[in-house]
């Protein structure tokens, strides 16, 4: 395991993520297509085409417990998330489920590891028979899921049991990262990560899932909708989704993002996720006011260096 912690532009050509804080929420049963339809965001019915969905799940009012990509792997459902915000979800997934023909648990028995970078294609054409790419994102390989992730870096998911994965992870000719280098790449690809205290905070446009075709305005009911789709159709939204950059910076999940206001600082948003690289540069995933300007001066609170404004890989705009 590499210790060093490379900005975005030191990222190796190819290398790997070892995804220890990475988990599943599964779903498994006759009716669990129609059970989770009506309990998130995006639309499960398409799954059998698309086969890799972003979506949310939501409480009755719209506001998110969990972000997850959703696959289905030996015909489970598999709502992979970080593991902070498995807990909620899970319980609230089951407090609905009882009434329906579906097993809903943590999956415990995956492991999760990504080989990622511009060369990422080249290195996985030698690993596995067949490379997922845009068009068939979900492969299956004896007992290994492969799944690709596309953006300006391109990630191969890589999910099957813990042993193998933890052999196959030490044959690795390339450079292999904690999974703080997930996280970075989230936040610049503009992924949203909810940590546990941010749970059932934002509406899911605040976390732009609507830009990352997480929300589908067309499927009919589910938990929390009625708000999604007021949000969406009167144009509501007043929060966004940023990545941010800044050197010499220190921030965590829970701090305070600051905009200069004339002589005085601001509260203008929360950190939802940082990512320290070891030359000082510091990422930010923050959900500020969808207008804020480029121009505006931007500081963690009562720290003095200024955060940058990262383009995201989509347009936020909801028209």
């Amino acid at each position: 395991m590499n210790n060093n912690l490379p900005s975005y532009n030191e990222l190796p050509e190819v290398f790997a993520i070892n995804l220890s804080s990475i988990g599943a929420i599964t779903l498994t049963g006759e009716e669990q297509i129609k059970y989770l339809q009506g309990q998130v965001t995006c639309d499960v019915a398409s799954l059998e085409q698309t086969k890799l969905l972003n979506g949310a799940h939501c409480n009755a009012k719209g506001k998110v417990f969990s972000a997850f990509r959703l696959l289905e792997r030996q015909s489970k459902f598999f709502l992979i998330q970080p593991i902070s915000s498995i807990k909620q979800s899970l319980a609230e997934l089951k407090k609905f489920g009882v009434f329906a023909k579906v097993e809903i648990a943590e999956d415990v028995e995956q492991a999760y590891l990504a080989i990622a970078g511009q060369q990422a294609a080249v290195k996985m054409a030698t690993l596995f028979k067949q490379v997922p790419d845009e068009k068939t994102p979900v492969i299956h390989e004896g007992d290994t899921t492969l799944a690709y992730i596309a953006g300006n870096i391109d990630r191969y998911l890589i999910i099957g049991n813990a042993a193998q994965l933890s052999t196959f992870a030490s044959t690795l000719d390339c450079t292999v990262y904690n999974d703080s280098v997930w996280n970075l790449l989230e936040i610049v690809e503009g992924f949203p990560q909810i940590a546990q205290q941010y749970i059932a905070e934002y509406v899911p446009q605040m976390l732009n899932l609507q830009a990352i075709n997480g929300i589908s305005f067309t499927k009919g009911c589910y938990l929390g909708q009625e708000t999604v789709a007021r949000m969406q159709y009167l144009g509501k939204n007043k929060r966004a989704l940023f990545a941010l950059v800044g050197d010499n910076t220190q921030a965590k999940v829970g701090d305070i993002i600051e905009k200069k206001l004339g002589d005085n600082w601001r509260k203008a948003g929360d950190v939802l996720a940082s990512y320290q690289a070891s030359n000082h540069q510091t990422y930010i995933q923050g959900v500020l006011a969808n207008d804020i300007d480029d121009a505006t001066e931007l500081r963690i609170k009562e720290q003095s260096s200024n955060l940058t404004i990262l383009p995201l890989p989509y347009k936020t705009n909801i028209d």
